[in-house]
C-alpha cells in the first residue's frame, strides 16, 4: 500500500529528529564520555547513574517530568518568557531536548567504552613531545575509537527512530510538527486502518534488520581485534 502525504510527513521529520539529536548527542557526549572514561573522580557513579537512568525509566516517567519542568508555569518556563523565547512542550525544539535525554546512554556508553580501551601509552608519548590535551585527543584518541564513535551513532539514531513515550509526552501528536512515524502507527491503529499501520510497522521491522546487521558488521570487520602471542 502507498504511503499517504501523513505518513510521509512523519517519516521526513522522524528522520529529521533522529539525525537532529544523534548530531547534538555526538557533540555534547563526547566531552561527557572522555571525561567518565579518564576521570578517578568520586561524581564518576552518579554521572554514570544519571546518563543510564533512560535504560531503566519509563519513557513516559521521562517525558511527564520534562513536560512539568518545561511548562510555561515552571520556573524554566517562566524565564524563558520572560527572555522573549517560546516554550518548549509541543514544539520539535522540545522533542529534540527529550530525544536527547532519552537516547543519551546509547551514545555515551559506547562512547566512554572505546574511550577507556585507548592505551595510556599512545597519550603519554603524545604529551612527552609536546602535545597538548585537545591535539591528543583529536589525532590519536578519536582515530583509534572510530568503532565506538560508529556504534554510537548507529545506536542513536536508531533508538531516536523508535521513541515512542517520551516524544509523545513532550511533543504531543501534532501533525506536520510533532507527529513521528511510531505516533503514525498509533493513530492508524487507534483508527481500525491496520493496512496503513502494517505498511508503517513493516519498514520500521527492516530498518531494524538493517541496523543489527550493520552493527554485526561493524562488530566483525571493524572492531579492535586482540593479539595472540
Amino acid at each position: 500500500m502507498l504511503l499517504s502525504p501523513e505518513d510521509g510527513a512523519a517519516i521526513k521529520l522522524t528522520l529529521k529528529l533522529a539525525f537532529t539529536t544523534t548530531l547534538i548527542l555526538l557533540v555534547l557526549g563526547m566531552p561527557i564520555a572522555w571525561w567518565l572514561a579518564s576521570t578517578q573522580s568520586r561524581l564518576k557513579a552518579v554521572i554514570v547513574a544519571f546518563v543510564a537512568m533512560p535504560l531503566v525509566l519509563p519513557p513516559t516517567v521521562l517525558g511527564f517530568y520534562l513536560l512539568i519542568l518545561l511548562s510555561p508555569q515552571s520556573t524554566l518556563g517562566q524565564f524563558m518568557q520572560y527572555m522573549g523565547l517560546s516554550t518548549l512542550p509541543f514544539t520539535f525544539t522540545g522533542m529534540v531536548v527529550a530525544s536527547i535525554l532519552y537516547s543519551a546512554p546509547f551514545v555515551i556508553q559506547p562512547l566512554q567504552n572505546a574511550f577507556e580501551l585507548v592505551e595510556r601509552h599512545y597519550l603519554e608519548a603524545a604529551a612527552t613531545l609536546g602535545a597538548s590535551k585537545f591535539r591528543a585527543f583529536w589525532q590519536i584518541t578519536l582515530p583509534l575509537s572510530r568503532h565506538g564513535i560508529l556504534t554510537a551513532i548507529i545506536l542513536g539514531f536508531a533508538h531516536t527512530v523508535g521513541e515512542f513515550g517520551v516524544v509523545l509526552m513532550i511533543g504531543g501528536n501534532i501533525p506536520d510538527r510533532t507527529r513521528v512515524v511510531s505516533m503514525q502507527i498509533y493513530n492508524h491503529v487507534e483508527a481500525v486502518e491496520y493496512s496503513q499501520a502494517h505498511t508503517l510497522s513493516l519498514g520500521m521491522v527492516v530498518f531494524a534488520f538493517l541496523v543489527l546487521i550493520a552493527m554485526y558488521w561493524l562488530n566483525q570487520y571493524t572492531a579492535p581485534r586482540k593479539k595472540h602471542y
